[in-house]
């Protein structure tokens, strides 16, 4: 299993370059991340609101990027995310954590961007970081609560 750090945006983040299989295998590994982030916050603290609308949002980035593997023919990677996740302490902590997980997927959504990409890879991406800085302003207004 890859360490932390070279997993999900962080791996992207921290890659001198990318091939485009491996931009979608981070991105892939990123929002299955998320995902298993608000299970772990839903499962510990209960139902909020917040979490529970944009864990169904990352099930649509999920199934968009499905879309490029299946086009592409890239291996989607498994699904071993939440060995990644740690728990927060309280409700503001998960928000925190949120605002994170957003700005570092918004980072690296960003970073793909640079690169040469098949017009409809560049379509899913854009739409994956803009439903990101949604995603993060709702968690941001979450810490201030």
């Amino acid at each position: 299993m890859p360490e932390p750090q070279s997993y999900g945006a962080k791996g992207a983040l921290s890659s001198d370059t990318l091939t485009f299989p491996e931009a979608l295998t981070f991105a892939m590994q990123d929002e299955y991340l998320a995902q298993a982030r608000y299970d772990d916050i839903l499962n510990t603290f209960g139902s909020i609101r917040t979490f529970e609308r944009i864990k169904q949002a990352e099930q649509r980035h999920i199934n968009a990027l499905l879309t490029l593997f299946n086009r592409y023919q890239v291996p989607v990677p498994e699904n071993n995310a939440a060995a990644y996740v740690t728990t927060p302490g309280s409700v503001k902590d998960a928000y925190a954590a949120g605002v994170q997980g957003e700005i570092d997927n918004i980072a690296m959504y960003e970073k793909f961007l640079m690169y040469e990409l098949p017009v409809d890879a560049r379509v899913v991406f854009t739409q994956l970081r803009n439903a990101s800085l949604n995603h993060l302003a709702a968690f941001e207004q979450g810490v201030t609560r």
